[in-house]
């Protein structure tokens, strides 16, 4: 089996990595996986340093049409099994249009919750022989969007537990983070774009540093937003605790020395970001909403609370920031359950299920 994969996005983001988990993982079987990614980007450098089969194309965006050419000439000419389509980014159009004016059979992968617009949705979705969904809360919107229940499969997307122990002591993370012994660190993991809920954290982060001392913040991503966040923070006075730490690769290496991590997003496909933090020992905080609940559960590997409580959020960290046995508590458990159900073998054979599924499909005729 060959398995043309299709990722455009340009940062190393959290669905990009699961793509380049992917590949890799499956890449090691007897199928052979081939990844195309647009070139000059992080996502292409990491392919590259992981040694994946990597094609690169150029992609200017979703306006992008000569993609539609690029990718049908690579079909043209590899001939692959099965094209696996993963991003957006031109790919999820100018890729599925591609793929199926070369008559492949057709996968495509859907990570956000977000609904699809009514114009688009009917032919974006029509044209993938199944449409995976990276948890029930995107298949929820996938159905109401119209997506039938035969086309649609729940493949949730996996961390590695023993890949997210810190690598560094407290000591060197205080350190590189210019942090005294007896500061409280927690951090704030998400893009600054306007679904992840950032505006609640002036009032939030208020509440929290009025009730726990040595309170120091940190805000790991970046996006549109960062220059308003900047400003909001500003006016709300807190600066002197929060340090905006951008876009880190290596995370995972001091991600356990934090004691939590506040995840205000109020819509999320999953959030590899949660499972990472849970796999490190980490209890997360954050609303109840679709994605978030599946990846937290509440009570045992971290706390929700009702979307838009902000005393409720606030309180909820405070609580847990006061009660470091329950911390542990809920790290332990946090770690367990990815180790259980977010691990990358289940990830790899959900997808090459799916991919059985479709190939067989075709040789039947249905």
């Amino acid at each position: 089996m060959h398995v043309l994969h299709v990722e455009t996005g340009r940062q190393l983001l959290g669905g990009a990595r699961q793509v380049l988990d992917l590949v890799g993982g499956l890449g090691t079987g007897r199928e052979r996986h081939t990844l195309v990614c647009a070139s000059d980007t992080a996502v292409a450098a990491a392919a590259r340093e992981s040694g994946l089969r990597t094609l690169e194309l150029p992609v200017a965006g979703d306006a992008d049409v000569r993609l539609l050419w690029r990718v049908a000439s690579l079909v043209r000419r590899l001939r692959p099994d099965l094209v696996h389509i993963h991003s957006r980014r031109g790919a999820d159009s100018w890729g599925l249009l591609a793929a199926r004016l070369m008559s492949r059979p057709l996968v495509l992968t859907r990570r956000v919750d977000n609904p699809e617009p009514v114009l688009s949705r009917r032919w974006k979705y029509g044209l993938p022989d199944r449409i995976v969904a990276i948890s029930a809360g995107v298949a929820d919107q996938l159905r109401r969007d119209g997506v039938p229940a035969g086309k649609l499969r729940v493949v949730n997307s996996a961390v590695a537990v023993e890949a997210c122990q810190p690598s560094w002591t407290d000591a060197a993370f205080r350190e590189h983070f210019a942090l005294t012994p007896t500061e409280r660190p927690i951090a704030v993991i998400a893009q600054f774009i306007p679904r992840k809920g950032h505006e609640v954290l002036p009032e939030v982060l208020a509440r929290v540093r009025a009730e726990v001392p040595g309170l120091r913040v940190m805000l790991f991503g970046s996006g549109q937003l960062e220059s308003q966040l900047r400003n909001a923070f500003q006016r709300a006075g807190l600066m002197d605790i929060l340090r905006f730490a951008g876009f880190r690769r290596d995370l995972r290496e001091f991600l356990g020395r934090f004691e939590l991590v506040l995840h205000p997003a109020f819509r999320e496909g999953l959030g590899i970001a949660l499972l990472e933090s849970q796999a490190a020992g980490v209890p997360v905080v954050g609303w109840r909403v679709p994605g978030v609940d599946e990846a937290v559960e509440h009570g045992k590997t971290g706390m929700l609370v009702e979307p838009g409580d902000r005393s409720g959020l606030a309180a909820a960290a405070i609580r847990l920031l006061e009660d470091a046995p329950r911390r542990r508590e809920l790290g332990v458990a946090g770690r367990k359950r990815v180790e259980r159900m977010f691990n990358p073998d289940r990830m790899l054979r959900g997808n090459l299920d799916v991919y059985c599924e479709v190939l067989e499909a075709r040789s039947n005729g249905s």
